[in-house]
């Protein structure tokens, strides 16, 4: 990824966090639609979840184009969701929940050229962990 590339994630992240309010609950609703049969997998407390999902998403986003930055918190997360009984395939549902709620916060700032850009960095977020977090496949 580029650097002018980063710094339009990064923009557009401050935008979503600006939204921070909204953003965790909107993005857990949308997750749920796309996936149901995720909802057993999450404690009551959405709102912290989401809080910790919002802020740990800005720190990895922070520092992308940065490996050794991001490295141990790729296989940290990586381990925590496996050990959740989260699997590769549940990334594709929670892709499409965060470009919904780029989508929604971002409204029309959320450019197609943009919502590549996230797709392309939240792929390589979730191959990382995945590979890291020896999360299963199926």
């Amino acid at each position: 990824m580029t650097d002018d590339e980063l710094k339009q994630l990064q923009h557009s992240y401050s935008k979503l966090k600006e939204e921070t309010g909204k953003s965790p609950a909107y993005f857990y609703d949308s997750l749920f639609r796309h996936a149901p049969e995720l909802r057993q997998m999450f404690r009551e407390d959405l709102e912290g979840q989401g809080m910790k999902f919002m802020t740990t998403l800005g720190v990895i986003i922070a520092r992308l184009n940065d490996e050794s930055a991001v490295a141990p918190q790729f296989q940290e997360l990586g381990k925590t969701h496996a050990s959740l009984g989260v699997l590769s395939k549940h990334f594709a549902p929670m892709e499409e929940a965060l470009i919904d709620t780029l989508h929604h916060a971002l409204g029309k700032q959320m450019t197609g050229e943009l919502e590549t850009l996230w797709r392309t960095a939240f792929k390589e977020i979730a191959a990382k962990m995945i590979e890291r977090g020896d999360i299963p496949g199926q």
